[in-house]
């Protein structure tokens, strides 16, 4: 008797679709809701820090141990280990790496190995995309994003298929030669919108329906009374936004509320450990959005505030989908795991 891994490189994972937004944004709500409901294991974030304080990983990095089970269709347990180096670009080297590994919840038995750097990526952008179906107003046209790194083509991506009716989109990012580049590739990429790098955010945020914040901010860059009525407001990474853009907020959502406490890198976590907001203050996780128990955007006048964490049932659910594939298709490397 013998039992063997499936072994899924990225060129693998490419193949079986972890590229596609649309599926990713599936599975980014798939999971929200089972949350919701109760039909996960999520034990939480262990978070391994290089340095004395949490904002020191910003430079020297941390690696990342989420393990998980994901109920409904998808009925399956294991574990991200992603490992974040900030300064990787100066030696040429992608900031994050992410392994996934997929156990049988039934035997406990390891059953697929895979890349999940892509995964990370497209489900952090589907998160965000989430996030703006649900409470952007309907015909939102600009929109702001902040930070030009590997996740913006991916909020961006998914905010369009969001919210089609954009058209303008302002990038901002610390290194100017970036958000440039940015704005060059996506209106390459995506026809219809214009991408325009700024220098400063001030004047993008004053007209953006949608300012989406994907950066390594320890010290808040965009301010509350920058936010025209109806803005989104999405703090997607650390201390990106000011207080006073949770204050002006009609609604604060999130994805994971405890787990955001527990991470205690955003905004809205640090307002909460000083007192300045209590756990009723928060409208919704977008799981009980999604399920019905309580309401996104409600006018084009609503002010609102998102904060994601992320988790990784969310990426064990994107690499289910794409091993049930490899089953069907038998792609991937099948490497024994024992044998008699």
């Amino acid at each position: 008797m013998n039992h063997g891994i499936v072994f899924l490189n990225n060129k693998a994972m490419r193949e079986l679709g972890v590229l596609d937004m649309k599926e990713a944004m599936h599975d980014a709500k798939r999971a929200y809701c089972l949350t919701e409901k109760g039909d996960v294991i999520a034990p939480g974030k262990c978070v391994m820090r290089w340095g004395k304080k949490p904002e020191d990983e910003n430079v020297l990095g941390r690696i990342n141990a989420m393990p998980g089970y994901i109920g409904g269709e998808y009925d399956m347990a294991g574990i991200k280990w992603i490992g974040s180096g900030p300064m990787n670009y100066k030696k040429g080297l992608p900031r994050a790496s992410v392994t996934v590994i997929l156990n049988d919840p039934d035997t406990k038995l390891p059953v697929c190995i895979a890349d999940g750097t892509e995964v990370s990526v497209k489900r952090t952008g589907a998160s965000g995309g989430v996030a703006i179906e649900l409470l952007a107003k309907s015909n939102a046209s600009t929109m702001l994003i902040c930070g030009t790194g590997a996740q913006a083509p991916a909020q961006l991506e998914a905010a369009l298929i969001s919210r089609p009716t954009i058209k303008t989109v302002y990038a901002y990012d610390i290194r100017h030669e970036s958000s440039k580049k940015f704005a060059e590739n996506m209106m390459a990429k995506f026809a219809g919108i214009t991408v325009v790098p700024v220098d400063n955010p001030e004047e993008a945020a004053k007209k953006s329906d949608i300012i989406d914040c994907v950066t390594l901010a320890t010290d808040p860059f965009i301010k509350g009374e920058w936010l025209k009525k109806g803005a989104l407001v999405m703090n997607m990474a650390d201390y990106e936004v000011d207080y006073d853009c949770v204050r002006r907020a009609n609604k604060i959502v999130c994805d994971y509320w405890d787990t955001i406490k527990h991470r205690m890198i955003s905004t809205v976590a640090f307002m909460w450990r000083d007192g300045l907001i209590k756990d009723e203050d928060i409208h919704a996780e977008l799981g009980e959005i999604l399920n019905g128990k309580k309401c996104g955007r409600e006018n084009d006048d609503e002010i609102i505030y998102f904060n994601a964490v992320g988790a990784g049932i969310l990426d064990l659910a994107v690499v289910t989908r794409c091993y049930k594939k490899a089953l069907e298709q038998n792609k991937g490397i099948k490497i024994p795991y024992w044998e008699d």
